[in-house]
């Protein structure tokens, strides 16, 4: 269920916890953590986005090492491996007592290991828990984390997850959490052309695009990415990302490297990766992964 806004916070905080990446995702959990009752201490590179966080009653510290001085619990939701392995750094050398660091963001496996066996050597664990769900149902504490990694500090933080996601499944060794991550977001890749090919099929047909989604809503053909992204598909809209597609391009390819190596054809996600292409040769690298649908409509030579 999504996260409860408890405006009405505790005289005494649940607990301390730190997000480093304050970003859609990150800020999110901010926020949620700090309705809930929470002492949450930020750090982010963008001003911004420490802005939005310090408004939001989240305390911004001035580096990451300041911040792992407070707080026992760290939440990372970093853009990039080099993020991520400067951010262990700072880490394995400012933090003097044990850290539990829960690791959120979608990056390859190699990337993740390298940051574990760091934070270890340096006495602290590291837990993998990438996200599945867009920005906008972390903003409600609509997501599920993909936890793994060890089990004692999975339990110890089943309290902190419950209060930014409705869900929290322990998959057992460190890593099986982003390998689950890749198989949601292979179907999140298919499902968002499959949705936007319906919706242009249907419209290029005289369907009414509400109408359309209306009527799949209630029936087999419905989808969770065709109920999120079809909406942007009917107005046409896709500024307001929950999910940019030039960030996207890279999740896809750390699911095609994993896919290669293990051996595994993928023709279906293959078969995506052309339309998303052409999405960002469009200019459309900042907009939502629903703007497949004007890459299809083009095609179509639909005008609206």
């Amino acid at each position: 269920m999504p996260v409860k806004d408890k405006t009405r916070a505790s005289a005494r905080p649940k607990g301390r916890a730190g997000i480093i990446g304050l970003g859609t995702m990150g800020g999110a959990f901010a926020r949620n953590l700090v309705k809930a009752g929470w002492e949450v201490t930020g750090f982010d590179v963008s001003a911004p986005a420490r802005k939005a966080a310090r408004a939001a009653g989240v305390a911004i510290a001035d580096n990451a090492a300041a911040l792992a001085a407070n707080c026992p619990v760290i939440i990372t939701s970093l853009p990039d491996p080099a993020a991520l392995h400067e951010t262990v750094a700072a880490l394995a050398a400012a933090a003097r007592k044990p850290r539990i660091v829960v690791e959120t963001s979608t990056l390859a496996l190699d990337d993740k290991m390298a940051a574990e066996r760091a934070l270890r050597a340096a006495g602290h664990v590291m837990l993998d828990c990438p996200v599945s769900g867009t920005g906008a149902q972390a903003r409600t504490g609509d997501i599920v984390i993909y936890a793994s990694g060890e089990r004692a500090a999975i339990r110890k933080l089943r309290r902190l997850f419950a209060d930014f996601a409705r869900e929290a499944p322990d998959l057992g060794a460190f890593g099986n959490g982003s390998r689950m991550k890749y198989v949601a977001n292979l179907l999140v890749a298919i499902h968002n052309v499959a949705s936007a090919e319906a919706m242009v099929f249907g419209m290029k047909a005289g369907l009414d695009p509400d109408q359309i989604i209306r009527l799949v809503r209630t029936g087999a053909g419905n989808s969770r990415i065709f109920e999120l992204r079809a909406p942007m598909m009917a107005r046409n809209s896709y500024d307001q990302a929950t999910m940019k597609m030039a960030l996207w391009q890279k999740d896809m390819n750390i699911i095609s490297a994993l896919a290669r190596e293990i051996g595994t054809p993928t023709p279906l996600l293959d078969a995506t990766q052309n339309i998303y292409a052409l999405a960002l040769a469009d200019g459309r690298g900042a907009q939502d992964t629903a703007a497949v649908c004007a890459v299809l409509e083009k095609a179509a030579g639909l005008k609206r």
